[in-house]
């Protein structure tokens, strides 16, 4: 049966300076980040799609993308996959009290209260003592989820909609003054500040709501591909999509969701 070690050894002969690949030799923690993203977002794809065939070669994918910036580490004498590992360990039990520890919570509730004051004090500790609501929410994510994080923070200390109808009078709000805007003519940047503003609010909605913002574009991303194709099969026949007017193409996607409902 594979092993980590196997990995890890596959890792130090693809970086060999003499023996490596050369691509895998060019790689540096910067270069590496697009690669990270992507083999994270398709686990998450992998998942919501329930293909868990395909999951462990994913998981897989991703987990080669630790290896390598663990290697890069060891390279640069910093830290190694053992670092990694241990750092790990450390935090889940230290996150655990009430698993690993003699810590008893009343709740989920008051669980969830204790986790967030730790990884809080976590990140003073790292900042001199020093840490903003906002502070270590990644500039990285995915733009919808970060919202999200952003939101759930400043939720924390009480700036917050009390309920879900305020978030969608506000959405109607910022759909005006995107009208507006648009009706006066406006540049590109205010145009994209204003519908920058209107995202930001439907994420708000979406939390509100308890529905995963970026799950549920994923979800309507996915929709409008499988309903797309459709209309492509569908209008084949008659010379495909470019051959068609307007109102074909409009005929034949309300027929595709008539087909779906």
């Amino acid at each position: 049966m594979a092993h980590i070690d196997e990995l890890l050894a596959l890792m130090d002969r693809l970086r060999d300076p003499e023996r490596g690949c050369p691509w895998d030799r060019q790689q540096t923690h910067v270069t590496l980040v697009p690669y990270l993203l992507e083999e994270a977002s398709e686990v998450a794809e992998t998942i919501e799609e329930g293909d868990f065939e395909a999951l462990p070669d994913e998981l897989g994918d991703l987990l080669f993308q630790i290896v390598f910036h663990a290697r890069l580490g060891k390279e640069a004498g910093r830290f190694d996959f053992d670092t990694v590992v241990a750092r790990i360990c450390d935090k889940l039990v230290r996150r655990h009290p009430h698993v690993f520890g003699d810590t008893r919570f009343a709740s989920a509730t008051e669980q969830t209260a204790d986790w967030e004051a730790r990884k809080q004090a976590e990140r003073e500790a790292r900042q001199g003592g020093r840490s903003g609501v906002l502070e270590g929410v990644s500039r990285a994510l995915p733009a919808l989820t970060r919202a999200e994080k952003l939101q759930r923070r400043a939720a924390r200390v009480g700036f917050d909609w009390p309920e879900a109808h305020g978030v969608l009078d506000k959405i109607r709000e910022e759909t005006d003054e995107v009208a507006a805007e648009m009706a006066a003519g406006a540049p590109p940047e205010r145009l994209r500040e204003e519908v920058g503003d209107l995202l930001f609010s439907v994420v708000n909605l979406a939390r509100h709501l308890g529905v995963d913002a970026e799950g549920a574009l994923r979800a309507a991303n996915r929709k409008f591909e499988r309903r797309f194709r459709a209309m492509e099969d569908r209008l084949a026949g008659q010379g495909g999509l470019e051959a068609v007017d307007a109102v074909a193409l409009e005929a034949a996607w309300e027929a595709v969701k008539g087909q779906e409902k």
